[in-house]
């Protein structure tokens, strides 16, 4: 089986981790509505990477005895009051990392498998405790501008990670691409691991 392998992500580090499947693959960025009005965060971000994977999906065409299979993704930040997506500006970061300092929240990603236009999701949900950041420390790190792409205004795997105490779960999903459950979701839609 030929498979053309796309993910619908401009995201640097979801094309990272993608690679480590060893496959080759393209990269056609999502353009989908992201407005939802559901308030549960994994339903919430699982629907977003639907809708991401039809958008992407819906302007392919396969070729004879070609597999189209789709990787999208949506992450999302969960605390007790609210779903943080990616910061609107400057105020808004400082606002999202306040609200995280010295907490546990919770980071979803909702990932879709849209294969051969039949849509297959899924998501992983990972806690991660911060310690307390003092204002100025918020304020440094928001105006080196790494916050401004991701959700929750923070990136784990950068500069922040000082503040991070543990997290219970998967790293990657933290990263936004969490390996293990688009490995699971594969075999699923396609009755064997990437390879």
């Amino acid at each position: 089986m030929s498979i053309r392998l796309i993910l619908a992500s401009e995201s640097p580090r979801r094309r990272e981790l993608l690679s480590g499947l060893g496959l080759p693959f393209e990269i056609l960025p999502a353009h989908a509505d992201e407005h939802c009005d559901l308030s549960d965060p994994t339903a919430y971000a699982e629907e977003l990477a639907r809708r991401k994977g039809r958008a992407v999906a819906d302007t392919l065409t396969s070729a004879q005895g070609e597999t189209v299979v789709v990787v999208s993704a949506d992450t999302v930040v969960a605390t007790d009051r609210e779903i943080l997506g990616k910061p609107r500006d400057r105020d808004d970061a400082i606002r999202m990392i306040s609200e995280l300092s010295g907490t546990t929240h919770r980071v979803i990603t909702g990932i879709a498998l849209t294969v051969n236009g039949v849509t297959h999701s899924s998501y992983e949900v990972t806690e991660v405790t911060v310690d307390p950041i003092p204002r100025e420390e918020i304020e440094r790190y928001v105006d080196t501008g790494d916050p401004m792409d991701k959700a929750g205004a923070y990136g784990i795997q950068g500069d922040f990670s000082r503040w991070v105490r543990g997290i219970k779960g998967c790293y990657f999903n933290v990263v936004g691409l969490p390996m293990n459950a688009l490995n699971r979701l594969w075999f699923e839609c396609m009755g064997a691991y990437p390879s």
